[in-house]
């Protein structure tokens, strides 16, 4: 009498049975590619730890936007890292600040392209944290007013995305109440509402500049142990007007993206972070992995747990592996 038992195995022979009832699909349209953009001319400087991400003077950049928008990747994030700091970080709402620039040249350029504003303050301050500093803490009802300042800059420079990233308390408030009032009460706010003080940031704040002077950001950032607090968090930046969800980093909290994509309705964004893509870009240097396979199936990790979209700096990579 022969066993009986489902076999599973009848839908993955061939590799058009297991594309057909492939559950997951990682698209181009879900991804969004970080810039990092410099003060001077000529430049385009690998950043030694992000192997394949380059900091971009101006004139440089054009040539790089253009080969995003031709691989179809449908949006950028822009970070800017301007020559002179100071202690309110002025340059990060000038009118004439670096990033305020790249989007009106972007947008220019590919009316089409989603540009995406990170809104943060720790590139542009001299103490490098995301606020205002004063006896070596971080103050956050003044931080709120330099950062809405700055979101209403960067809608006024094209921005189509206001995307803030300080975890100041009440920061979504703020810069809705400041893009209304200035008259873009048409532009969403893309929240980084769950970013935690993650050791995955290095290479990062080696690209941005933007390593704090003294201290940590554990004051504003959460703890990666804590899984509950990031519903408080979510909760309150969907009350206070956010269009999008973020979570921040995506690899080692999985759980984090499917929780808060179970408990709210809006899209949730994934940031596969800088010490993710340094660690397998060096493995993969090494002969240790499989760079393409590796990398493909990590994202569609991210999308499997919940994330709509994927910011991610081998966007370019896998733009070009999808089209294959």
């Amino acid at each position: 009498m022969a066993l009986s038992f489902d076999r599973h195995r009848r839908l993955r022979q061939t590799a058009a049975i297991r594309a057909m009832v492939r559950e997951t699909h990682l698209r181009v349209e879900d991804l969004i590619y970080p810039l990092f953009v410099v003060e001077g001319s000529g430049i385009k400087r690998e950043v030694p730890s992000m192997p394949g991400v380059y900091h971009l003077s101006l004139d440089r950049l054009s040539e790089e936007v253009d080969d995003i928008a031709k691989l179809g990747i449908p949006a950028v994030m822009v970070f800017g890292v301007p020559n002179e700091k100071d202690e309110v970080g002025s340059q990060a709402y000038c009118e004439t600040g670096i990033v305020q620039r790249a989007i009106r040249q972007i947008k220019a350029e590919h009316k089409g392209l989603v540009v995406i504003a990170d809104t943060c303050l720790c590139e542009y301050t001299s103490h490098g944290h995301c606020g205002v500093v004063e006896n070596e803490r971080v103050l956050n009802d003044p931080s709120l007013e330099l950062l809405t300042k700055t979101a209403v800059s960067q809608a006024q420079a094209g921005a189509d995305i206001i995307a803030p990233s300080n975890m100041m308390d009440g920061f979504v408030a703020a810069i809705r109440r400041g893009l209304d009032e200035a008259g873009f009460e048409y532009v969403p706010i893309m929240s980084y509402a769950i970013k935690y003080a993650s050791a995955f940031y290095g290479p990062f704040r080696d690209a941005a500049d933007s390593a704090p002077q003294f201290g940590d950001r554990k004051t504003y950032q959460m703890d990666p142990a804590n899984r509950l607090e990031a519903f408080r968090e979510a909760e309150s930046d969907v009350k206070e007007g956010a269009d999008f969800l973020m979570v921040k980093p995506a690899l080692a909290y999985m759980d984090i993206i499917r929780d808060v994509k179970n408990r709210f309705p809006l899209p949730l964004v994934a940031y596969n972070v800088s010490g993710e893509y340094a660690m397998v870009k060096a493995a993969a240097q090494n002969g240790w992995i499989d760079e393409k396979p590796v990398v493909m199936e990590m994202l569609t990790g991210m999308k499997r747990a919940g994330a709509d979209l994927i910011i991610t700096y081998f966007a370019k990579d896998v733009a070009r592996w999808l089209a294959e």
